[in-house]
């Protein structure tokens, strides 16, 4: 109670181990498997966005280049990052169901 408020009580954590410091070894493979592929897929959409940022900044011909009337190779460009930007989340969303979420509820039985 140092700020004046009661401290949360957390069920979760056994009496051996009060802090959650220990855990056994599946949940914390689950959980580097959890932060290698949120890592990678983040890693991913970045080095896509400032790619393409970068090729505004450096290469505006290339991007202005005319690829139908009205249609330059800038927008389509621009366009596939958003639409990449949604499949990475999809990937993950998906792989977080199949794999992440079963193997947490394994943990918690």
């Amino acid at each position: 109670m140092a700020n004046g408020f009661p401290r949360a009580v957390d069920r979760t954590r056994s009496s051996h181990d009060p802090l959650g410091v220990t855990a056994p070894s599946d949940f914390r493979a689950l959980a580097r498997r959890q932060r290698r592929i949120a890592l990678l897929l983040t890693l991913a959409m970045l080095v896509l966005y400032f790619g393409f940022i970068l090729l505004i900044a450096f290469d505006k011909p290339l991007l202005g280049r005319q690829l139908a009337p009205g249609l330059s190779l800038g927008i389509v460009l621009g366009a596939a990052v958003i639409v990449v930007s949604w499949l990475l989340t999809l990937v993950y969303v998906r792989w977080a169901n199949t794999h992440y979420d079963t193997g947490l509820a394994r943990h918690r039985a």
